[in-house]
């Protein structure tokens, strides 16, 4: 009954009269074609021009015609002729001739602007919900993929501006580095590299010489890859730093981006920072690292190694003990950890040990990572995941724009700071504060104390910044040892921690300004005036497109490694090919399931 009643509104949404008008053809063309989808029955077109529209129903026999015209010395149309009525019967539920990728992008274009992502899939839902008609899904897809470009501009349009884009980036950001690259004879789009001078400023003045690597792929109708180079401020928060877009991700596109990150720090600094970098693993970057950056250190991402390791074992238990083993702050303590892992999977504990713990386990890293064992990475990606599908330049628009507003927003937010040290850092302080207060400190000379509580004993030098708990080296402030052995020699705690984290470098991390960047109708007004027609170097796309279907699944590190895959090993019958718990071998007259 209620399906009736809502069949009968529809119809009644496209009933027309004689006498009807309408603003212009177009309209009137739109609302015909509208009225025939919702009503099932299909147009065939007699005459159709600026003047006149004649047509009928495609159905043999149906007596239905409408005739229209235009009005003398206006745009509008009117009806003149309705004749019979549809004895045709629903007849395109399947679908139909008038759903062309054309109308179809006139039905989504405000869905689109909302929500970039909107699928095809949900395209056909809504389409079937509201006309009752199934359209091909290629169909929906080619629709979106229209849509996108005249909201947003093609995706080769996207690459043909770039130069003109990263002039403008130069221009209203002096100090930044925004240069595209090309190959070929024909300059198809190679490499992006873009780093905003606050960026660079803020990391060099106030930020953990902590970077995250990553890439994330971009969804638009090129193949590319977005790679980024990222950093904690002293609160701990994501600090994007530099970030490009490549045709591909490969080891030669990660030595680039490295050496480029390279060359914008030479530039900036006397000394570049000694760094350590946090990234999957893949062998591409490790090698890039080793070139470009000597001296510096370079861990897992632990969160990506959990990951890997719940993907091959499914298993949470392992997940939890491996966290546990990489948080450990003694080498004993790791040992413990490894061998609960391999109580609940021998297998799961000889794939991570194949993983030099000196690259991810806390006792044997020797870079400082200040208690960050992740990078950012995933973070910085969630900037630009609903801008993937648009062209290239649409994505550099995003992180520019996000760029600005967290930069201003941090920068007035600390403005209210009475703290000497970031929120985050000053909270684990305070937390340190409190707990010394129960400590009995015994001093053995100027710099050396040993501090006891109720269950231990531990040595705190002053001069070195040390506690034999390991916290103060390895979080950059003074554990609560340390709290309880400066306050008995009556020091400021404050000023043994690392300066990382005061307030005064938040404030040099985001005292410059990154400068809104000119419309783009600036651009070509700018271009014109600086170089020749005969010198313009005009970007093309790559040449592959992107292909159909689902992308591959990002590669896991152990791949990068060249580890093979473990074979499953049975640990009862020293069979492989299955584990303990579904051996069915009959071991001593016992059948085991």
């Amino acid at each position: 009954m209620d399906m009736l009643a809502s069949e009968n509104s529809d119809m009644d949404d496209y009933n027309f009269f004689v006498g009807q008008e309408f603003s212009d053809v177009k309209i009137f063309r739109k609302k015909i074609k509208e009225a025939a989808i919702a009503q099932h029955f299909e147009l065939r077109i007699i005459k159709s021009d600026l003047i006149r529209y004649f047509a009928k129903c495609a159905t043999d026999g149906c007596p239905w015609r409408i005739r229209a015209v235009k009005l003398p010395n206006v745009s509008k149309f009117a009806i003149r002729s309705l004749e019979g009525t549809h004895t045709c019967g629903k007849n395109a539920q399947k679908g139909h001739h008038q759903a062309s990728v054309d109308w179809i992008v006139n039905f989504i274009e405000e869905r689109l602007r909302d929500n970039m992502n909107y699928k095809p899939k949900d395209i056909l839902q809504d389409i079937q919900r509201q006309y009752g008609i199934t359209i091909p899904y290629k169909q929906a897809w080619r629709a979106k993929e229209r849509g996108l470009a005249a909201i947003y501009g093609s995706s080769e349009e996207g690459y043909c501006l770039l130069p003109a884009y990263c002039e403008q980036i130069r221009k209203s950001n002096p100090g930044s580095i925004a240069q595209v690259f090309t190959t070929g004879s024909d300059n198809r789009f190679h490499r992006l590299f873009v780093a905003f001078h606050a960026s660079i400023y803020g990391f060099l003045k106030g930020c953990l010489p902590l970077v995250g690597l990553g890439g994330i792929q971009l969804k638009s109708k090129y193949l590319g890859t977005l790679l980024s180079a990222t950093c904690f401020d002293a609160d701990g928060a994501l600090f994007p730093l530099a970030f490009g877009v490549v045709d591909a991700e490969n080891d030669e596109s990660w030595m680039w981006f490295l050496s480029e990150l390279h060359k914008l720090l030479e530039l900036n600094t006397e000394n570049i920072p000694q760094l350590t970098f946090l990234s999957d693993g893949q062998k591409g970057i490790t090698d890039a690292i080793k070139r470009k950056f000597p001296t510096a250190f370079h861990g897992f991402c632990m969160r990506y190694l959990t990951e890997s390791v719940n993907k091959e074992f499914k298993n949470s238990r392992l997940v939890h003990l491996l966290w546990k083993a990489a948080y450990s702050v003694t080498a004993g303590g790791f040992k413990e950890r490894m061998a609960e892992i391999e109580e609940v999977s021998p297998e799961a504990a000889k794939w991570i040990q194949e993983i030099p713990p000196c690259q991810w386990a806390v006792p044997y890293f020797e870079g400082s990572r200040f208690g960050h064992l992740s990078s950012n990475i995933e973070e910085f990606n969630k900037w630009i995941l609903e801008a993937r599908e648009l062209p290239i330049i649409q994505v550099i628009e995003r992180i520019h724009s996000k760029l600005m507003f967290e930069f201003d927003d941090r920068r007035v937010r600390s403005l209210g700071w009475m703290s000497r040290l970031a929120p985050s850092a000053e909270k684990r302080m305070s937390e340190a504060l409190s707990r010394a207060s129960a400590f009995q400190v015994l001093r053995s000379d100027e710099v050396e104390f040993e501090v006891l509580s109720s269950d231990r004993s531990d040595i705190v030098n002053i001069g070195t910044r040390r506690c034999s708990c390991r916290d103060w080296q390895l979080f950059g402030l003074p554990c609560c040892h340390a709290v309880a052995a400066l306050i008995s020699c009556r020091k400021d705690f404050y000023a043994f921690s690392a300066s990382f984290f005061t307030v005064a470098n938040y404030h040099q991390t985001y005292s410059r300004v990154i400068h809104p960047i000119p419309d783009r109708s600036e651009w070509s007004k700018a271009i014109e005036g600086s170089m020749d027609e005969d010198n313009r170097v005009l970007v093309r796309p790559p040449k592959f497109r992107r292909p159909p279907g689902r992308p591959e699944k990002k590669r896991l590190c152990v791949e990068d490694l060249n580890r093979e895959k473990h074979t499953v090993h049975c640990s009862r019958c020293n069979q492989t090919g299955h584990y303990k718990t579904t051996c069915k071998v009959i071991v001593k007259g016992i059948e085991y399931f």
